[in-house]
């Protein structure tokens, strides 16, 4: 049980308890799963399937091997650090306070815009289908109800993800029976078993691998999320880092899985159609009912689940570096609601810039800068871990925790980070830069640390 000073804050954090700590492992485990999106390659999977010469399974495997070392490094560091602050206090407790600005400052860059483009992309499928109503009607109705539910506690929030969870699993199961009993029972598509989506000899190299890697380690954010939470959470430093592996692993199984299905029941991935790949294929599984099916749970998988997780995420990070006073309206941010136990002030402004990113700015641009964030970030991570356990506490005989696996988690990242194109450079580079102007000016000049780490 924690102790608290003469403050009433906790000796080992500096924060007074705030927020509502009532999060189990079942909770945080759903809450990223549905922050990865169980269906999340079918959005994708005409353009990976191109991509990968049809091997989209073997794509996914390697996504989870190439993350496992950064899920490791969030394993560890929020054992050592069990706070609401995710990449931005673990940098800032295990590197350097003001390096952690930084990257507490680049992934708020992923985070606002994530669910800005998911609100985009529901509010475009949704059009299509119903073209009277424009997409920013749509667009608000996705950020009102999302803002809601986040708003008015964690407990609600929680059972909202487990519904949100079934509906996608559900959708999920239904299109593997559909898929086995037309590829096994009906003996159409590949008509059985096959090798070709797992492994090709002739197509398998480094290049294949370099591809893969890019494309999967995009596919895979969001399993950071969970350390947000931290503060809502029971027994933190057990349950957020299991979580946090438990939740990559089991999603890229099933990415595996869904993928593999998808090969076989239509094998000639030359054809796809890039971006409805994977609709199209299931209509000639389940007709029209499971096309249908399957765009409207990703609809809602997307528009609501997956963006109210991001919307989660991002309000627990600015309310963890506003209460340190770092951001402009540090007091607004950090505010808690008094009955809800949520940082509500953050939430609304999440909600305020997600409306109005989705509707004014096009999606090909969102799309384009979301990533840089979240890969900058993720480095700084992996060499904290190294930083702090093994050059700081000197645990030279843990060479594979702390000096190994960090290691080629940054390695894994920056290949990965280092392929982006110009534009999100350009991006990426400005929003560093006008962070840095922001730190500097908020720590006189990057002399003044947070109080809570003097008290320390």
């Amino acid at each position: 049980m924690a102790e608290l000073n003469v403050t009433g804050a906790d000796t080992n954090t500096g924060y007074r308890q705030e927020l509502k700590r009532t999060l189990g492992i079942a909770d945080l485990l759903v809450y990223g799963m549905v922050f990865m999106v169980p269906i999340a390659p079918m959005a994708v999977y005409g353009y990976v399937s191109q991509q990968s010469y049809g091997m989209v399974p073997l794509v996914y495997l390697v996504g989870i091997i190439a993350m496992i070392f950064t899920a490791l490094s969030y394993r560890q560091m929020s054992k050592k650090f069990p706070i609401a602050g995710s990449v931005y206090s673990y940098v800032q407790r295990g590197f350097n306070p003001h390096v952690g600005f930084v990257a507490g400052w680049m992934i708020l860059a992923d985070y606002l815009l994530v669910p800005a483009l998911l609100y985009a992309f529901s509010a475009t499928w949704l059009h299509s289908m119903a073209p009277a109503i424009p997409n920013w009607i749509w667009v608000l109705v996705f950020v009102v109800f999302n803002t809601i539910v986040t708003g008015r506690g964690i407990i609600l929030q929680a059972r909202t993800n487990f519904i949100l969870l079934g509906i996608e699993l559900i959708a999920l199961v239904i299109f593997l029976v559909f898929a086995i009993k037309f590829v096994f029972i009906d003996g159409h598509g590949a008509g059985g078993f096959s090798m070709q989506p797992l492994f090709q000899a002739k197509h398998f190299g480094f290049g294949f691998i370099a591809t893969a890697t890019s494309i999967a380690v995009l596919s895979f954010l969001g399993f950071d999320g969970i350390s947000t939470l931290a503060e809502e959470t029971d027994r933190p430093e057990k349950t957020v880092g299991t979580a946090t592996v438990l939740a990559l692993v089991l999603l890229g199984i099933i990415f595996m899985l869904e993928t593999y299905m998808g090969a076989l029941v239509h094998p000639d991935y030359q054809n796809l159609d890039p971006n409805m790949g994977f609709f199209n294929l299931s209509k000639e599984a389940g007709g029209n009912f499971l096309y249908y099916l399957l765009l409207i749970v990703n609809v809602i998988a997307a528009g609501i689940a997956n963006a109210l997780a991001g919307q989660s995420a991002i309000s627990r990070i600015l309310y963890s570096m506003g209460r340190d006073e770092l951001l402009p309206f540090s007091g607004f941010l950090s505010r808690v609601h008094p009955k809800y136990q949520t940082p509500l002030n953050a939430t609304l402004l999440v909600a305020i810039v997600s409306a109005a990113v989705a509707i004014f700015v096009p999606q090909e641009t969102i799309t384009t800068l979301v990533n840089f964030g979240a890969l900058s970030a993720f480095m700084l991570l992996n060499f904290s871990v190294f930083v702090y356990f093994y050059l700081k506490q000197r645990q030279y005989t843990h060479i594979f925790k702390y000096l190994v696996f960090p290691i080629l988690g940054l390695v894994i990242v920056g290949y990965v980070w280092s392929g982006f194109d110009k534009v999100t450079f350009a991006f990426g580079l400005s929003w560093l830069v006008i962070g840095i102007i922001v730190g500097a000016v908020k720590s006189k000049g990057y002399k003044v640390v947070p109080a809570v780490l003097k008290d320390l």
